[in-house]
């Protein structure tokens, strides 16, 4: 393939991810046409790569998580791309347990927005940010050659620029709820047309979606592409215990018996999202796509960890990037399994365009103090705005639109606590990470 990357001078005088945020001006637009014009380009990088495709409201992260590290552990080469990042950006794009470097990155972003340039000159509309991203990724791991890719849907699943995969291993929906409902419905049977536009003929499903209305509407797409349907939101499983920041348990999975597996995240949730990454594998095992040990199965659900998912840090401090109506389902019923009748202080700043009303009706039961921030992002809510809100159920909030600030506050007021809880926007998540692992 000609090296187009050199068509055009590298020395911008912009780093990779200066260049490639200059992207975002032409906002988030579903559809495959320019990811596909884009890739063709470039020498289509993804053809031919063994794709685990993951698209799901909530969950999908952690999934691909296990999924990554159950391959691992059995001596597979796998790559993973997952959006957003926490901290770094390179965060995105990792292979066989390593992150893509800075160079490498240089080097893909070169080519990519070379070849946007051309389609620009040639009068095609411009690659989104999401789908530059996207290629870089290929490009890198086409480069690798890996066993195995891992690609985390970034929004809906129909017109998102991963679904130019065309045959993939496993197609995976962990959970359908009401999240970006201005580009993808509203209503879950809407929200699930579009994510479940992952859906390819042939391809085996897996499923982890209990809502009916949003069931039903996955289980028809699979049966009218010939797709096996693996429903996983039935599957029997039981915790155990409790274990440290994780949890044991056990379940039947596809026929096969997991006994007393320890996973490292928190939350009942968690061990559902272990069961569908376990019934991917167990896909893939009986179609003799993989060569598995139980053993390393274990080994890898343990070993599984994802920034900002109910993750301690720092002296005292949880993190969690719940957001919406689900999410923050789940981390109330997290905190209540893990820290019920502790006293607790709440960090929280959240975007303007989430169902603001919904996570605070829900929010509201982890705590009674409240230290109100922004997220380092222009959609942020103010944080007045969000104290208001939670006034009105009777908390007492601590105003620090600077997330710096929410920090020390909460530095300051943390002895009388038995934990501070952060949670909202992945934006501040990300930000308070780095401030409290960096000390």
């Amino acid at each position: 393939m000609k090296d187009i990357g050199k068509d055009i001078a590298a020395g911008t005088g912009k780093d990779a991810v200066s260049r490639i945020a200059e992207f975002e001006k032409f906002g988030i637009v579903l559809g495959l046409e320019r990811i596909e014009s884009l890739l063709r380009l470039l020498g289509d990088p993804h053809k031919d790569m063994k794709v685990i495709h993951v698209a799901g409201t909530n969950g999908k992260g952690s999934v691909c998580r296990y999924i990554y590290e159950m391959l691992e552990c059995n001596g597979y080469k796998v790559g993973i791309y997952t959006s957003p990042f926490i901290e770094k950006f390179e965060e995105r794009i990792e292979f066989d347990h390593e992150l893509i470097t800075p160079e490498e990155l240089e080097k893909y972003t070169d080519t990519v927005t070379a070849a946007a340039e051309k389609m620009k000159a040639e009068g095609l509309e411009s690659p989104t940010e999401f789908e530059i991203v996207t290629a870089i990724a290929f490009c890198d791991y086409r480069d690798r050659s890996p066993d195995f890719v891992i690609l985390e849907v970034g929004m809906g699943g129909r017109g998102d620029s991963t679904n130019v995969i065309e045959k993939p291993l496993v197609s995976i929906i962990t959970s359908i709820g009401m999240d970006h409902m201005e580009r993808l419905g509203n209503t879950l049977a809407e929200i699930a047309g579009e994510k479940a536009g992952i859906i390819k003929a042939g391809c085996p499903v897996v499923s982890n979606v209990s809502e009916r209305e949003a069931a039903v509407v996955i289980a028809r797409k699979c049966y009218e592409m010939g797709s096996v349907l693996h429903d996983c939101s039935k599957a029997k499983w039981g915790k155990i215990a409790n274990e440290g920041t994780g949890s044991m348990f056990t379940a039947i999975i596809e026929g096969e018996r997991y006994g007393e597996a320890v996973i490292s995240m928190a939350g009942d949730h968690q061990i559902e999202n272990a069961v569908a990454a376990l019934t991917a594998i167990e896909i893939l095992r009986k179609n003799s796509i993989i060569d598995v040990k139980k053993d390393k199965l274990y080994e890898g659900l343990k070993a599984a960890k994802q920034k900002g998912r109910f993750e301690p840090v720092g002296d005292g401090f949880v993190l969690d990037g719940a957001h919406n109506r689900d999410g923050m389902e789940a981390l109330v019923k997290t905190v209540d399994d893990y820290y019920y009748g502790k006293k607790i202080l709440v960090l929280m700043g959240i975007l303007a365009d989430k169902a603001v009303d919904d996570v605070v009706d829900l929010v509201q039961y982890i705590g009674d103090d409240f230290i109100v921030t922004e997220p380092p992002n222009t959609r942020r809510l103010e944080a007045s705005k969000l104290a208001e809100k939670l006034e009105r159920h009777g908390k007492t909030c601590y105003i620090e639109p600077d997330p710096a600030g929410a920090i020390r506050r909460a530095k300051e007021m943390k002895a009388e606590y038995d934990m501070v809880l952060c949670c909202g926007s992945l934006y501040l998540i990300g930000a308070l990470r780095t401030m409290l692992c960096g000390e």
